[in-house]
């Protein structure tokens, strides 16, 4: 089976040396994806909301350069520095995954540049 990397150009960089998805078949891996803004790759201010809304924003981004989409994401893993602030972040999530939300697992984590969420997913291609 052939893997192949994926790159976005409306998403943060890699901060290490990893690719930020990779699609082998019909199947889409991203890597984690902090609330960085992609132009400065600097953690957006408004704390555990506006990081959850970038992170998603820079996944769909991701998703569509590899052809596919949050409307095909059948599971992702959402890392929270504090799960305090599970509602917060949960309540954002809604936003993004209307329709048959994926499946789906929290847990909480040490994040890199102090990030508050960090959200990766798989999804199938269109």
């Amino acid at each position: 089976m052939d893997k192949k990397a994926v790159t976005s150009d409306k998403a943060p960089k890699p901060i290490g040396p990893y690719s930020v998805a990779i699609q082998t078949g019909n199947l889409v891996f991203t890597s984690g994806q902090l609330g960085l803004d992609p132009v400065s790759s600097n953690l957006v201010q408004g704390g555990i909301e506006a990081q959850t809304r970038q992170a998603l924003t820079n996944l769909s981004n991701v998703l569509a350069d590899a052809g596919s989409g949050l409307e095909f994401v059948v599971k992702t893993i959402v890392f929270m520095k504090n799960m305090d602030e599970f509602a917060k972040m949960n309540a954002v999530y809604a936003e993004f995954f209307t329709r048959t939300p994926p499946a789906r697992s929290t847990v909480q984590a040490d994040l890199p540049k102090g990030g508050a969420v960090e959200i990766e997913a798989i999804a199938v291609l269109k």
